[in-house]
């Protein structure tokens, strides 16, 4: 009987049965078999700012954060978060009582959504979806109801119609990404503005995950929800530090919110990792304190990185959404005779070298995520290059 349980039913919580192993582990597999250069998996493939890591080493040094740091996080970080908050948005925090330091976004969307929902509660979220949002629904027992973003003049917009209809007395709270991934869109003043009217009137709460927060470029301009009539107190804010200072692998993010808000989600973390990231949470207190320049200049390499593989794209024949935000670009693969994006997701290691993300992963409605395939552009500029040349490949 080794091996064997004493019990038919799966091992695995029937929660999350329907989740497996992530389409990321599986392509990054893929890569790493076949050579392949990786634009699936969003990790920046260069470190960020020498001193925001000189900083992460000093702290190891002095011996501040070796041991546990304090549960809602270290003063100085969640000051630093604060101080961030206001002097780009005007939003004002208490660091006390208002900010909470999380093991990266990924635990700060689960610790929110665990706190704040119960079985049976709706979830309204953006189609396509970060994947962590269907599981993390699914483990606190609540109900996602898909809104899908479609494609309508060279981006994926929102239809505040589809959205109002969605809202029914069993909705719990909207979960919110803007800048949003996987598309790249960018909620405009006006969407937002209707989307914190409909908050107020449904008396919903509203989480918004804003990690790509300083990446918009061109017109698009990031507003946090938050900001908007009745919002501040009915809304879980969801930043980070990994995509912002190119430092994934510290995972360090943050809640900003209404001190009862911030109470329920420490309620659901403590349990969760506890605490994390101590000596990073204080280099990261310093790099949420680096000048404009900093992030002005992050956004304008994004940028031209974005156009580089944009370009190359369009000319392998891809059908290219130009993204307002984010470091992914979504294409359609039917210009190519291609419908399935994970059949070709599976093959274009062997037919082109590279490897991207089959975007019907981030669906309800697999179908309509079906014929779109997502590239990441946060590499380096020589990476790009090799793999815009090999791409070429695909236009014959």
């Amino acid at each position: 009987m080794t091996g064997m349980t004493s019990t038919t039913r799966p091992l695995l919580n029937r929660r999350l049965a329907e989740f497996g192993t992530t389409i990321f582990a599986e392509m990054s597999a893929l890569a790493l078999s076949t050579g392949s250069i990786n634009l699936g998996q969003g990790f920046p493939d260069t470190d960020g700012p020498e001193e925001v890591r000189e900083a992460a080493v000093r702290a190891l040094r002095d011996g501040r954060g070796n041991q546990y740091p304090p549960g809602p996080g270290v003063p100085e970080l969640r000051t630093a978060i604060a101080a961030h908050q206001e002097r780009r948005y005007g939003l004002s925090y208490d660091p006390d009582t208002e900010v909470l330091v999380t093991a990266g976004a990924t635990e700060a969307i689960a610790a929110t959504l665990l706190a704040l929902l119960e079985p049976g509660d709706e979830v309204i979220a953006f189609e396509p979806y970060y994947d962590s949002y269907a599981a993390c629904i699914a483990v606190a027992g609540g109900t996602r109801v898909p809104v899908t973003l479609r494609p309508h003049e060279g981006s994926f917009r929102l239809d505040l119609d589809e959205l109002r209809a969605a809202v029914t007395d069993r909705t719990r709270l909207l979960l919110i990404n803007t800048p949003h991934n996987p598309t790249g869109t960018v909620l405009t003043r006006a969407e937002l503005a209707a989307i914190a009217e409909l908050a107020v009137e449904r008396d919903l709460l509203v989480v918004t995950d804003e990690v790509y927060e300083h990446l918009v470029f061109g017109d698009a301009e990031h507003l946090p929800l938050a900001t908007f009539p009745g919002m501040r107190e009915r809304t879980v804010t969801i930043g980070s530090a990994g995509k912002t200072f190119s430092f994934t692998g510290w995972k360090v993010g943050w809640v900003t919110a209404a001190p009862g808000l911030v109470t329920a989600v420490r309620s659901a973390k403590q349990y969760l990792t506890y605490v994390s990231s101590g000596p990073f949470q204080y280099a990261v207190a310093e790099a949420l304190a680096l000048p404009d320049s900093y992030f002005a200049d992050f956004r304008e390499d994004m940028l031209a990185k974005r156009d580089l593989l944009a370009t190359g794209l369009t000319e392998a024949g891809f059908e290219v959404f130009r993204p307002a935000g984010t470091y992914f670009i979504t294409t359609d693969i039917r210009p190519l005779g291609e419908s399935d994006g994970f059949a070709f997701c599976r093959a274009l290691p062997e037919r082109a070298g590279v490897v991207a993300i089959p975007n019907a992963v981030f669906y309800d409605h697999r179908e309509a995520g079906a014929p779109f395939v997502r590239f990441a552009f946060c590499k380096r500029t020589e990476v790009l290059e090799e793999a815009v040349k090999r791409l070429k490949s695909l236009a014959g």
